[in-house]
């Protein structure tokens, strides 16, 4: 080949990549190409009819869908990298549900197959505005956006090793009153939520089914773990007393129910029996979450919020639920979402009663069996609470009217005696020991007992303090009305102050100053007919300032508590009046003690330890007079 030929094939060659450089597309109409590749693709593999290919998208929105599939892939790599074999139903989109009956309404949500809210259609929640004008508004329980409920699962395919139902899509199915939420992961494997609302009951059914999941969770572990987290809505018009009767309740299987403190952040462990049931309670209404069999173990945990915050706690439960790692195991429970209704809770037979915040001991045992069903009993006949609590005062008055009357009766001695104590007062004025110690030894020569009076009404203390528990723990009080108290379960409003007092609050409560104003006139009365010249000056004014003091404590306590105190001062005074002014005999009175003056008497007792000491104590104050004398 000869130079010529040569240089002729370069120059062809040149020629040609000079062409092809300038007639090659630009990275635009590159990207358009593939695009329409990309499209044709797609439109290979799916059947597109031809009326539908009219409105396939242009090039450019070709490839904004190619886009959105390779991201698309992208969140599916990181789901299954997450979720592991529960990628699939690890987005979705969340639909909601209801069951319902002529009492509850329960909203559902499919993602995480939970309740979302519960409506109480027989209750309302009270609220004051700026006004102080009350408006009623629907009541809820478990309506908190903030709320969780959801299953830990041990997933060793996850990243983290375990999943939560609360990032599940359920799949929802409902036939009449049954709602069953299902996570099917394929190949038989699924896990269900079954609730079933009973009909007029509070009562809603709760299974937990695992089938085929054996091949997914981890064999190791044997316990699945719930939480639980549930904020506490203000229910309540006076929700400071609300907050005191919160809190989360539990039952250990062969223990009695206990409860998280209701003043402070508290928490539980329990892990030493199974667990029965947990409850979140307000003061009136409670969400209880009742295991079938049990829970393995819980911690349970209340926390106080701030008093800006619009929630009024927050509580927290985790349950450990057994696990066998069986191809098929159900977990049945039970949800409790309604009143904290005393014959509804008694009828579970699992001691869910005693969330009522009725007391221990002595005081809850009268409360329960003694004080309410007389309540209940009047209150079939009488639709007025407020009667209900006149009558419920005149039975409390008549019960303990025969240490009423011992009472009278050792305060009448001691009136008769009253010009025995004026001489003693004329001899030894200077000297108020001395006549603390005559007057023991007069009370003791006429056979009178000094505590005889108190006595008594120590009896009678049990029953005050049961009733101080009674009234702001009962639900037949709430937002019952009398005379110008439009809730008896909270205070009674007369006139609302224009600013608020430290420990008295912003208002007025007419039954609170009409007890103080009656307990002022008994004492009055009875400082007329009794010898007061042994008493020491400041328990006098004392009985008169400790009425005013409590203004304070019962100005923002439950109406109906007031109310009681009221009727029952008012009785006070009137079996007083009657039974001085014509059941005691004064007369028979001064005999029977001029008697008692003539009989032998014994050494020791308690009058004889009080005559001790007396003069024990006139003692020492003679020694340190005469020290101070020679100094």
């Amino acid at each position: 080949m000869d130079k010529n030929t040569i240089i002729g094939i370069v120059l062809i060659f040149f020629l040609f990549y000079l062409w092809a450089r300038i007639n090659a597309p630009t990275e635009e109409q590159l990207a358009e190409m593939r695009a329409q590749d990309s499209l044709a693709q797609i439109e290979a593999q799916i059947e597109v009819p031809d009326s539908a290919r009219q409105s396939l998208p242009s090039t450019v929105e070709a490839q904004d869908t190619l886009t959105q599939m390779e991201l698309d892939s992208v969140v599916s790599q990181q789901q299954i990298g997450e979720f592991g074999a529960f990628a699939g139903i690890a987005s979705g989109e969340e639909t909601m549900h209801v069951l319902e009956n002529d009492v509850l309404r329960v909203e559902f949500s499919s993602k995480g197959g939970v309740i979302t809210k519960s409506t109480l259609k027989n209750y309302q929640k009270l609220i004051l505005n700026e006004n102080h004008e009350e408006v009623y508004l629907p009541l809820e329980l478990l309506e908190d956006e903030k709320n969780s409920f959801s299953y830990r699962l041990p997933v060793p395919s996850a990243a983290r090793g375990y999943i939560e139902t609360a990032d599940l899509y359920f799949a929802a199915e409902q036939k009449s009153n049954i709602l069953t939420f299902t996570a099917d992961l394929g190949g038989g494997r699924r896990i269900q939520q079954v609730y079933t609302l009973s009909d007029d009951s509070y009562d809603l059914e709760y299974d937990l089914r695992l089938e085929g999941m054996h091949q997914v969770l981890d064999s190791r572990q044997d316990n699945i773990e719930l939480r639980w987290v549930n904020y506490l809505d203000r229910i309540e018009e006076n929700y400071q007393y609300e907050k005191i009767f919160s809190t989360v309740y539990y039952k250990e299987v062969n223990d009695d129910p206990s409860y998280c403190s209701c003043r402070s952040d508290d928490s539980e462990t329990l892990d030493e029996e199974p667990v029965k049931w947990v409850s979140n309670s307000n003061q009136f209404f409670n969400s209880a979450l009742i295991a079938r069999e049990a829970f393995r173990s819980a911690v349970v945990e209340t926390k106080m919020l701030d008093e800006e915050s619009e929630d009024l706690k927050l509580l927290v439960s985790e349950f450990a639920i057994p696990y066998q790692g069986s191809a098929d195991e159900t977990f049945s429970m039970d949800w409790y979402i309604g009143p904290n209704d005393f014959e509804i809770l008694q009828s579970y037979n699992i001691d869910l009663q005693d969330i009522i915040p009725f007391g221990s001991s002595i005081f809850g045992t009268i409360n329960r069996w003694i004080i309410r069903p007389i309540f209940n009993f009047l209150s079939n006949y009488i639709g007025s609470k407020g009667i209900v609590i006149l009558l419920l005062t005149l039975i409390v008055k008549s019960l303990v009217y025969p240490l009423t009357f011992k009472m009278l009766h050792s305060q009448s001695k001691m009136g008769a005696l009253k010009p025995e104590m004026a001489k003693l007062k004329d001899k030894y004025k200077d000297d108020q020991q001395k006549v603390q110690m005559e007057t023991m030894k007069i009370y003791r020569e006429y056979g009178v007992n000094p505590a005889g009076g108190c006595f008594p009404m120590v009896l009678q203390m049990p029953i005050w303090f049961a009733l101080y528990r009674f009234f702001p723990a009962s639900i037949e009080f709430r937002q019952a009305s009398f005379l110008w108290a439009n809730d008896l379960s909270s205070y009674d409003v007369f006139f609302w102050l224009p600013f608020e007092i430290p420990f008295l609050g912003g208002h007025i409560s007419l039954f609170t100053i009409l007890w103080a104003i009656s307990i002022l006139a008994y004492t009055y009365y009875n400082s007329q007919i009794m010898d007061m010249s042994s008493i020491n000056p400041m328990m006098k004014y004392m009985q008169y300032l400790m009425p005013l003091m409590f203004i304070f404590f019962f100005n923002s306590y439950a109406s109906g508590l007031t109310c009681y105190l009221l009727f029952s001062n008012m009785l006070n005074i009137i079996q007083t009046v009657v039974t001085k002014n014509y059941l005691i005999d004064n007369e028979k009175i001064l005999a029977e003690l001029n008697k008692n003056k003539k009989k032998p008497k014994k050494k020791g007792g308690f009058q004889a330890r009080l005559e001790k000491a007396l003069r024990d104590q006139q003692k020492i104050a003679e020694e340190k007079s005469q020290k101070s004398r020679r100094r």
